[in-house]
């Protein structure tokens, strides 16, 4: 009997409690049934997805030639002379620069402002240490919240006032560096 007496009172007392409305629903914590999760506030995550792919190519070619020619003769009874004189030059020179670039890369970055217009602020770095060799990807940026997927990440191309740094350092990153003869050779024009 005294098992059937705290069950009444159980009961009882939670009946005598109301629910208040924001005990059972907090808005900041479900997401509505047909939404996606994506990054709307500062400190929120975003994916970016790095593709930066670039190319250029610059030929020039110089050619200039100049010849002067000077010829005289004198005649007069016995005496018959004459002379050429000539002068030429010439010049032809031609230089190319090509330049290929391809970065791909994934990061998260952090959304650090939201702005007055509903833009992002974002900002990340990553670093790597494989093999000996350190590498530091950060990317900083403005983006729309229009331009996030549904998976929470956004494509390089569509960050605006985008710096995007790639720096390396390590063993293969002094090997790909000129030596310190080529270097002065470069300096006066030899290579």
């Amino acid at each position: 009997m005294t098992g059937l007496k705290l069950s009444a009172l159980a009961l009882a007392m939670a009946a005598a409690t109301p629910a208040a409305a924001q005990d059972l629903y907090s808005g900041g914590n479900w997401a509505a049934m047909a939404s996606d999760r994506r990054a709307a506030a500062v400190g929120d995550t975003i994916t970016v997805v790095v593709s930066q792919v670039s190319e250029s190519s610059n030929a020039t070619q110089n050619s200039a030639r100049k010849t002067t020619d000077l010829s005289g003769s004198i005649r007069g009874g016995s005496l018959n002379e004459s002379g050429d004189l000539g002068f030429g030059g010439g010049f032809t020179g031609r230089g190319e620069v090509r330049r290929s670039e391809r970065l791909v890369a994934q990061l998260s970055v952090r959304i650090e402002e939201v702005l007055p217009n509903g833009d992002f602020r974002i900002l990340g770095t990553q670093q790597l240490h494989v093999n000996g060799e350190d590498t530091t990807i950060a990317v900083r940026g403005r983006i729309r919240p229009a331009d996030i997927g549904a998976d929470n990440s956004i494509l390089s191309s569509r960050i605006a006032d985008a710096e995007i740094d790639y720096n390396g350092k390590g063993f293969v990153s002094r090997s790909a560096k000129p030596g310190l003869i080529s270097r002065i050779f470069n300096l006066f024009g030899l290579l």
